[in-house]
Formats: structure tokens, sequence, C-alpha cells
């Protein structure tokens, strides 16, 4: 079978606009339960159990990941395996978010007495609000839709999507009445680049001791290249006799120093060294440092403690290779 280009992109369009409008239909039903909804959520003392059969609970599974993430304890329950045990799981301080679309999923129903005898809270995302699990819930959210995205109208498509999308909706307003941050988020995810930002100090990327490039005020010139080419990080720190940094050359200092002609071999480090230099302090946030980097346009920096000694020095390769960039 040879594929018509045309149509399958007049079937793609149809599938996104029908999605689209099965979202955008959600807006409108947003009123006291979904209010209701959050704050039961918010107020839940032990976890959010996300439950759902099919490709219900597949979005469960992903609705749950969500809550997980962003400072709701949350895990998903096959209701399938709760009825033969796996209800063990839940327990009266929990709070359950059930998904089925059309509300009378069998697995579901079977759970329900358990569910309300064990005193949990139920909140219901279901297309039918007549259903028996829209009925019993103590919160109901209708998230039905005019049609399905697939041809036949058969495929669990636009019902999915805007279950998921509530499911965000949920977890979004709950996650902003906790007052969640950036930090709290990267501490759930410590191995993405946003939790590397967010968690790591200067102090964690810095060279240190022996691998600081270093000399002292006096210095001639040409000795101090050579410090700069043995550390390699393009810079060197000029500290007095106490330690504390009196100033900086780098690169760009070498490329204007030559440019007025300076004897390198006879001129002091003193004498065309940057002072009042800009510093990082070693409990700086790497992310800090890097916008101190971008902005500035500088290549490096130099750590300094709260008296103002030499401790420390990092440059762009630094955070790169930290995968902070």
């Amino acid at each position: 079978m040879t594929a018509d280009p045309a149509a399958l992109t007049r079937l793609a369009r149809e599938v996104l606009e029908t999605e689209a409008s099965a979202i955008a239909a959600l807006t409108g039903r947003l009123d006291g339960g979904f209010t209701r909804a959050c704050e039961l959520m918010l107020g839940c003392r032990g976890r959010v159990v996300v439950t759902g059969m099919g490709k219900s609970g597949h979005v469960a599974g992903k609705i749950a990941a969500t809550l997980a993430s962003t400072g709701t304890p949350a895990f998903f329950v096959h209701p399938g395996e709760a009825s033969h045990g796996d209800l063990g799981m839940i327990t009266g301080e929990d709070l359950v978010l059930a998904l089925s679309n059309s509300g009378e999923t069998s697995e579901l129903v079977t759970i329900l007495p358990l569910i309300k005898r064990l005193g949990v809270k139920l909140i219901a995302l279901t297309g039918k609000p007549g259903s028996s699990l829209a009925k019993t819930a103590d919160v109901h959210l209708d998230v039905s839709v005019a049609r399905e995205a697939d041809p036949l109208g058969l495929a669990p498509t636009a019902s999915t999507t805007a279950a998921l999308a509530m499911g965000d909706a949920l977890a979004m307003a709950v996650l902003s009445l906790r007052g969640f941050t950036h930090e709290d988020f990267a501490r759930s995810h410590p191995g993405g680049s946003l939790g590397r930002r967010l968690l790591l100090t200067v102090e964690d990327v810095m060279h240190k001791a022996e691998r600081i490039p270093s000399v002292p005020l006096g210095t001639s010139l040409s000795q101090a290249l050579m410090e700069m080419t043995r550390k390699g990080l393009g810079m060197t720190a000029i500290v007095d006799r106490s330690g504390k940094v009196a100033g900086i050359f780098t690169d760009g200092d070498l490329r204007r120093t030559l440019d007025k002609q300076v004897d390198v071999h006879k001129a002091k480090i003193d004498e065309v060294m940057t002072r009042d230099c800009t510093t990082a302090a070693p409990g700086m946030l790497a992310g800090e440092a890097l916008h101190i980097l971008e902005s500035r346009k500088f290549n490096g920096l130099l750590v300094v403690d709260e008296d103002k000694r030499l401790v420390g020095a990092l440059n762009m390769h630094d955070l790169l290779r930290a995968g902070i960039v």
C-alpha cells in the first residue's frame, strides 16, 4: 500500500485538533469539585494511590510519577492485582485517585467497597458522571470527551489525553499550594541537568589546593605566565602574604598587555593584573557561577572564603564537565 502524504497529514491534523478540543472542554468544568480534590490531595497524610485499568492504567502510572516528582508522595496500584493482595498497600491515611472512562471498569468497581471500608477518600476521573465509580467517589471530575480521535471512534485517544491533562492540572495546582520550589524539584531529580544546576555548589566542581593557579605579589609576569600554562585554566590568582586575593591575570589580560608592548620578561604581575576582581564563594550554587561567567563574559572565576583568602578556581570547562551547562 502506497502512503498518501496529504491524507496522512490531514488525519494527523484531525487527531490533534480532536484531542486539543477535548482538553479545551475541560476548562469549563473546573469548579468546586476540582478545588475539593486539590484540598484532599494536599491534606493527605499518607500517599496518593493512583489506579486504572488498561490505557487508563498507563495514564494513571504517569500521573502518579508526576505527583511523586512534584512533592506529592504517590504510587500506582494495578486494580486487578489490588483484589489479589495489593490492596494491602493502601492504608487509612492514603487517598485513592481512580481513572476509568466508563466508570464501570469491573476491576475498579470490585475494590470500591474495600476502599470505602478503609475510610480512604476517593477522587474519580471518569467520562460518565452517572457511573458507579463517579457516584461512589468523594469527588468526581468529569473528563468526558465528545468523541475519540481515531477514525473508528473506538481506541482510547482523546479520552486518555483528557484524563492525563486533568491529572497534570491536579498535580500542578497541588504543587503551587505546597509552595514547591526549583530546589525541591531538583532534590527529586538529582540526575537531571536541573538537579545538577540547583544542587551542585562551586566547591563541588572547583580546582583545589595545588591545582589552583596562584602566584604571590611581586612575581614577574613571565613566571606568572608559566603558572598559567602549568595549571591550564587560562588565568592565575595573585595573592598577598596572608593568602588573600589581590588580583587576577587572565588570557584576556595577556592580550591587552601585549597590545601595550609590555616586556613580559621585565614587568611584574602587579603592574598588569586586574584588581578588585569578581570572585565566587565555595557555597555558591554552580548554576549561579555559570550565570556570572555568561553575563560578564568571563572564562573563569577565583573562589575565596569569607576572609577573601584563595580556596579554589574554576572555569567554563569545569561546569561543562559537571553537566551544569
